[in-house]
């Protein structure tokens, strides 16, 4: 498996590249969804293009990392599923799901994993744990009001995705997530209890709560089920990356909404 990018995913993905030969993996591009720069979405956008023409032209399999969150399917009601029209609600979404749209119309094998929010180590200061973790660290967290995230573990997604890339067919689209979408709220209680913090919250009115599904994951990865997902899967994931990631330093202190 030839991996494009050097950066949290690529890491983590490196230890399986020699299961999936004939594959290249693009693990490079946008990775804030809170990013509106032009220049970064037509950096990617030339780079999926590019190594889309390399992978027909030399037969290879091109997997795309999209989003599973509220930026894809925040406008879809509710359902997340990947074969429903999707009304993208973020400058990030539309981004996304226009270079899935053109890897459909094009002619590259292809699968496109829609995402949801990843946590561990190594993990850019942008995302979600050490966003969080920064705004505790400062005293006060930022929150979407009525949001939720379906967070999962990064070496849970490397399971998946190599399982997924085993056994779908070409041409597919993938969520890859736990399926279980938790208030925010509740993440930060939980973060709170485990490192015996308090902070102040404060809250914005955006995007509301979303569902991924996960129904053709689990068919085509049925042991899947041993992965522990459901309701008090965050509450696990957090416990086995929270308190490494502290104690690694990565709380930059800056105060960032989520």
């Amino acid at each position: 498996m030839e991996i494009i990018g050097r950066g949290f995913l690529a890491g983590h993905l490196a230890p399986i590249r020699h299961r999936h030969p004939g594959t290249t993996v693009l693990a490079a591009g946008v990775s804030c969804a809170a990013d509106t720069a032009a220049d970064q979405f037509r950096r990617e956008a030339e780079l999926v293009r590019e190594t889309a023409r390399r992978c027909r032209a030399e037969g290879r399999r091109l997997v795309f990392f999209s989003t599973a969150s509220s930026g894809m399917y925040g406008g879809s009601g509710g359902t997340g599923r990947e074969d429903d029209a999707v009304t993208p609600q973020t400058p990030y979404g539309a981004h996304k799901h226009s270079l899935e749209q053109e890897l459909a119309a094009g002619g590259t094998d292809h699968v496109i994993l829609r995402l949801s929010h990843v946590v561990g180590p190594g993990q850019p200061p942008h995302q979600l744990l050490p966003s969080l973790l920064a705004q505790l660290a400062a005293g006060r967290v930022v929150l979407h009001r009525g949001a939720a995230r379906d967070l999962i573990g990064i070496h849970d997604l490397v399971t998946l995705v190599d399982a997924v890339l085993q056994r779908c067919g070409p041409r597919a689209t993938v969520n890859v997530a736990s399926g279980a979408a938790v208030p925010v709220d509740r993440i930060v209680d939980h973060l709170q209890a485990r490192l015996g913090v308090r902070a102040e919250r404060s809250y914005v009115d955006v995007r509301g709560a979303h569902t991924v599904d996960i129904t053709r994951l689990r068919r085509l990865v049925p042991e899947s089920a041993r992965l522990g997902f459901g309701p008090g899967y965050y509450r696990a994931v957090l416990d086995r990356y929270v308190l490494p990631a502290v104690a690694a330093g990565t709380a930059a202190q800056e105060v960032r909404t989520i």
